[in-house]
């Protein structure tokens, strides 16, 4: 591979952002992209996934390098030394490269790769946290795998397609696609390519979404007529599910503290087709309260740390701090606790995280089931997704069911 200097100074320019001024690495990159209409997908697919990767290996590269944060740009050339250098990448004959020890470069790679946390490139209190909750065997397992770049997964939009169809559309348009066994409306590209310029987006045949994520909705038992509320519905990627599932027959309420996520829902369903999704902003306890006890079905996605994701978020392992963690699982069994009123009785529950910590998960269905709110359900089934065995997302997902 042959380095461009206005991509390299591109990927600089974007970890400058990152790791500096503390801005997110997807809406950074976004804004990469739109810099020069001349680049090509080779151009593009360079500079976000150079940028990812040194994001996603920055504890490792920078020990490597031997430079402390805040990096100025000396130091972000000195780390994409590095990553070139891990590469096979030939650096070529600029300014930034001079005296760069290539052979120290590989011989402190394999010392500093003996020890996990700066092997998988992560936090202390993250690597601490990760063996306290999964044991050591299971942690270094899933850390691995959670550093993987992930897979790009469709989710086929049933209202408007099959599976078949979308993917004889897309072999049409040389992106080739494989069938996931188990996940009965998920298509994995078999390379990377920008499917949302694609005509089949644009006409809501399909949308972007990560095959675990996939398995919430489905684990949701819907069925088309039902009163269903998605509490945490955000931009609506299971929102979008549901409908499908429900054959846009019956009630979904798309709730959602953030107006603006519902407003980019709705844009979504229109795309879709989905015709049976009503979004109400909770504003106050009034909204919840309204809806105590008239639910078939209610998905609480909940917020978490996101650890689950960190394939397609490299840069929360940053941005994530012990004390979020702390507060986000009383967030949790708080929305568990008023949320639940919601489900009739004979009703249903999902409780879901995309988070791999059994304290987010079945500790949090654990506490809830030994409380006042709590004693009114049974506990049916759970479900632990862990990355290094799935080869997907982390998740979790319980389902509940109100007694009789």
């Amino acid at each position: 591979m042959r380095l461009h200097r206005n991509l390299c100074f591109s990927v600089i320019d974007g970890l400058t952002l990152i790791f500096n001024e503390g801005n997110y690495a997807d809406k950074v990159i976004q804004q990469l992209l739109k810099r020069d209409k001349r680049w090509g997908a080779r151009d593009r697919a360079f500079v976000a996934e150079t940028t990812y990767d040194i994001v996603r290996w920055k504890r490792l590269y920078a020990e490597i390098a031997e430079v402390k944060e805040p990096f100025d740009r000396d130091n972000l050339w000195r780390m994409f030394a590095v990553w070139a250098t891990l590469k096979g990448i030939k650096l070529p004959d600029w300014t930034y490269f001079e005296n760069t020890p290539t052979r120290k470069i590989k011989g402190r790679f394999d010392e500093l790769s003996k020890i996990r946390k700066l092997r998988e490139s992560i936090p202390d209190w993250l690597d601490e946290l990760g063996e306290k909750e999964l044991g050591k065997a299971v942690w270094t397992k899933e850390i691995a795998a959670l550093n993987e770049q992930a897979d790009v997964i469709l989710r086929v939009n049933t209202l408007k397609t099959t599976k078949e169809a979308l993917q004889a559309e897309l072999f049409d348009q040389d992106i080739e696609t494989d069938v996931l066994p188990n996940y009965p409306n998920a298509l994995k590209l078999k390379e990377r390519a920008n499917v949302f310029q694609t005509e089949q987006f644009k006409n809501g045949l399909f949308e972007v979404q990560d095959a675990s994520s996939q398995l919430v909705a489905e684990f949701l038992n819907v069925q088309p007529g039902m009163r269903v509320v998605d509490t945490c519905a955000g931009a609506g990627g299971k929102t979008l599910h549901i409908a499908s599932l429900m054959e846009n027959k019956g009630q979904i309420i798309a709730l959602d503290i953030y107006a603006n996520k519902l407003h980019e829902l709705k844009r979504r369903a229109k795309r879709n087709g989905a015709h049976n999704i009503e979004t109400r902003s909770i504003e106050s306890t009034k909204v919840i309260k309204k809806l105590y006890d008239k639910a078939d079905r209610v998905l609480i996605d909940a917020p978490c740390s996101g650890l689950g994701v960190l394939r397609r978020n490299p840069d929360a392992k940053w941005k994530l701090q012990p004390d979020f963690v702390e507060t986000i699982k009383q967030t949790q069994q708080d929305i568990l606790q008023q949320y639940s009123r919601m489900v009739k009785v004979g009703g249903q529950l999902v409780y879901a995280t995309c988070s791999v910590l059994p304290s987010e998960n079945q500790k949090q269905i654990d506490t809830f089931l030994t409380s006042e709110s709590g004693k009114n359900f049974t506990f049916v089934k759970d479900n632990k997704v862990l990355a290094h065995k799935s080869g997907f997302d982390g998740f979790y997902m319980a389902l509940l069911e109100r007694k009789q």
